[in-house]
């Protein structure tokens, strides 16, 4: 499963990003393949686990906020990995075919 998320703090001022890399470093300590970018972050691995880091990362955002705001979308297809780089690669072949 594939997973783009984004979890925002609420109510905190106007800069997040000191919140939000507490939420990066869980996702890089999970060992799950991702990547961030300026909006969300993606990470890929099986059901439980992406949704555990999901999970943990809202939790310790929810620390330091009283309100949190999470953004999720999931490709989910049996079997395919490596579909965190793979997708990207398809979309370059393509253009590089212009």
């Amino acid at each position: 499963m594939l997973a783009a998320f984004s979890v925002t703090p609420v109510g905190v001022g106007e800069s997040v990003s000191e919140l939000v890399a507490d939420a990066v470093r869980v996702v890089r300590a999970s060992g799950l393949p991702s990547e961030t970018n300026a909006m969300f972050t993606n990470i890929e691995g099986e059901w439980d686990d992406v949704m555990r880091v999901i999970h943990d990362c809202i939790d310790v955002v929810a620390r330091r906020a009283g309100r949190v705001s999470v953004v999720i979308k999931l490709d989910v297809r049996a079997g395919a990995t490596g579909m965190i780089e793979e997708k990207v690669r398809a979309v370059e072949r393509r253009l590089d075919g212009d």
